[in-house]
Parts: structure tokens; sequence; C-alpha cells
């Protein structure tokens, strides 16, 4: 079966190239734009990730505040959670450290290095 990944990101652009790049890989994958759509997919039967690839930077509800919610919730808090931002590199390493995200991606990202990110994380 398929490892599941959830893209969280405003970003409609992001969420393409990410679920083409995943796709491609063998990933059944989900897409959300806000936190709200996100728990929506979680919570559904059968739909739960393996992974969750978040945004940071998300009008609204801001992926940390989310990142907070899923570690809270007893449905979600076993999900690994990496950080998928374009903010700067030791910013996003500051934010794992202090969320106690499994990692991060940044972005820009090229398929194959997003693809290979996926698969280091799903392997912990």
């Amino acid at each position: 079966m398929a490892k599941r990944i959830l893209v969280v990101d405003d970003s409609k652009l992001a969420l393409t190239l990410a679920r083409d790049a995943l796709e491609r890989e063998g990933y059944e994958v989900h897409t959300a734009s806000s936190g709200i759509e996100a728990n929506r997919i979680i919570f559904a039967p059968g739909k739960k990730p393996d992974l969750i690839l978040l945004d940071i930077m998300m009008p609204m509800l801001n992926g940390d505040k989310v990142y907070e919610f899923f570690k809270r919730s007893e449905l979600s808090r076993d999900i690994p959670v990496a950080i998928f931002s374009s903010i700067d590199e030791e910013e996003l390493k500051r934010l794992v450290k202090k969320t106690g995200a499994c990692g991060y991606i940044k972005k820009p990202f090229k398929p194959l290095e997003l693809a290979r990110e996926v698969k280091k994380i799903l392997e912990i």
C-alpha cells in the first residue's frame, strides 16, 4: 500500500508541484490549502496520512498554530510533520527544534529533491 502524504500550503502552485512530484514516486497525495481543510482530511475515515508537509506562512492560521493543534489531538499527534516553507534555512532549523517537527523541506524545491527528502523522513 502506498504511503499517504498530506501537503498543506496556501499556494496552489506549491500544492500542484508537490502532488505531481510525489505521485510520480508512487505516494498517495492529498492536498489542503488551510489547517481547517487539513483537519477534514486527517480525521476522515481511511485518510490519515503517514506524513504531513506543512507550510508555516499561511493566512488566517499560521502553520505553527496548525502544528500545535495536530500535536494536541489524539488522532493526529503520532503523524510526523515536516515544515514545508520558503523561509530562511536558519529559521527553518530553529522551528524544527522548537516544534519537534521531524524535519523541513525548503521551497522552492526540485521534484527529485522533494521525493528524496520525503523518502528519508518516512524511513526514520
